[in-house]
């Protein structure tokens, strides 16, 4: 709708736009509406009748939660290991159009290069969770993290739509995967009877992490801007060390899938299994 408005009867790309918010709003109903009314769940506690306790209810158990996973080493720190790598998953899908356009590209082909991102996503990930099955889910992790670091790296250099074209189609090949595999793997450390519990916990940190990532690309732009910008710079340079100050921010994203790596390196599932006996024993 946004790139060819008027196959849809719309008069430009800005009408085009607020339609695709309003087809979002009913795709998100509709499968909402799915969820409740066919898919299956045990209740385990009487639902309170007070709409506001749900919220300070949902307050106190996140609380609560939290106190369990200090005393869950494992599950703490995978969790630490996932805030900073899914933290550069979440700010290379962010800020792939500012940074494309910092560069020069057009904002027509930026949206092309998102959908190719998701059309490849979708299968992309199936294939993922079958090679995870194979090859083992933490040698997949390690494998969609490393993809990510050589993706940062090429993005740094990159020149041409062409390229971020080719990236758009490396990112769609790893960005299910890692998502999907990093919940499976969790699922392995936590008690089973408080899955819900745990995976909201785990859900609330991944919206956190998408604020980190940003915030660090845009500080190591500024202060490349400063450092580079010569005294009375002509438009030309203003031009040139913008981009290269866009390239030194996106670069900063590799110290988190680095530290990231790092940390998951150290969670060891079987002491994590461990812990959680030994909390249930407790």
């Amino acid at each position: 709708m946004t790139l060819k408005p008027e196959l849809f009867g719309l008069a430009d790309a800005g009408e085009a736009v607020r339609y695709s918010f309003l087809s979002v709003a009913i795709w998100w109903g509709a499968f909402t509406l799915i969820t409740i009314f066919w898919v299956p769940e045990e209740k385990t506690a009487a639902a309170s009748d007070e709409g506001a306790n749900f919220v300070l209810d949902g307050f106190k158990q996140f609380i609560g939660t939290f106190k369990k996973v200090r005393h869950l080493k494992t599950v703490f720190l995978f969790l630490l290991a996932y805030w900073f790598y899914i933290d550069g998953v979440d700010t290379i899908i962010r800020m792939a159009v500012d940074y494309g356009m910092s560069l020069g590209f057009d904002s027509n082909d930026l949206i092309k290069a998102l959908l190719i991102t998701q059309f490849v996503g979708f299968p992309s990930a199936l294939v993922f969770g079958k090679l995870g099955e194979k090859w083992g889910v933490r040698k997949s992790i390690y494998l969609a993290i490393c993809v990510y670091m050589l993706v940062t790296i090429w993005g740094t250099m990159m020149t041409n739509r062409q390229e971020f074209y080719i990236l758009a189609v490396i990112i769609g090949l790893v960005q299910g995967g890692i998502q999907a595999l990093s919940r499976s793997y969790y699922s392995r450390l936590i008690p089973k009877d408080q899955a819900a519990e745990y995976y909201g916990f785990y859900n609330m940190l991944g919206k956190f992490a998408a604020i980190f990532g940003p915030a660090l690309m845009g500080i190591v732009g500024l202060i490349a801007r400063r450092i580079l910008m010569p005294p009375s710079p002509t438009p030309v340079q203003v031009e040139a060390v913008g981009q290269l100050a866009a390239r030194w921010g996106i670069g900063s994203i590799l110290i988190l899938f680095i530290i990231g790596m790092a940390l998951f390196y150290f969670v060891d599932e079987e002491k994590g299994k461990a812990d959680v006996a030994y909390l249930k024993s407790e």
